[in-house]
């Protein structure tokens, strides 16, 4: 499983337990998960990463871990999961950004080089984006990366959502 090309500032690494403490750092942060039902604790962040490991064996991709080129700082990390809603399974595009980092752009640049992976590595044919109705910024990033509001609707555990998508 060979992560998105790295871009001008950005590489992608796949996640392992060794990220462990930066994934329970990013997932128990109250600001990075302000539009999720819940923070994760030390617990939930180990789950996150077995998780995303069964991913990588199923489906070749998943979330990956997205560090700075220059310095190796951890940003967050962001990646293509299947999710299904309202009956139909999709790729979707996700990032979670260390809250002191965002609003420089990594979230639209990791989800960009994402959305090229599953495009042109992965042949995947519709991908999708599901945004808390409330959090406008990453609407912006859905929409910065091509994707347009498709409908609200419901996640599986009843919250409301907004799909973004787009059809290659």
């Amino acid at each position: 499983m060979k992560p998105p090309e790295a871009t001008d500032r950005l590489e992608f690494h796949p996640m392992t337990l060794d990220d462990l403490d930066d994934m329970a750092a990013l997932l128990g942060d109250p600001v990075v998960m302000q539009y999720y039902p819940r923070t994760r604790d030390r617990d939930g962040a180990r789950d996150w990463i077995t998780w995303t490991h069964g991913l990588y064996e199923s489906g070749g991709f998943g979330m990956w871990v997205v560090r700075l080129r220059a310095t190796g700082e951890f940003v967050g990390d962001c990646g293509l999961t299947p999710q299904e809603i309202d009956g139909v399974t999709d790729v979707e595009v996700g990032y979670h950004v260390r809250a002191e980092l965002q609003g420089h752009g990594y979230a639209t640049e990791a989800a960009a080089a994402c959305h090229a992976y599953a495009r042109d590595v992965l042949g995947v044919e519709r991908l999708i984006a599901i945004i808390h109705p409330d959090n406008v910024p990453s609407q912006r990033v859905a929409e910065k990366i091509g994707l347009a509001f498709e409908r609200d609707t419901l996640s599986r555990d009843g919250d409301p959502v907004r799909v973004y998508a787009t059809a290659f």
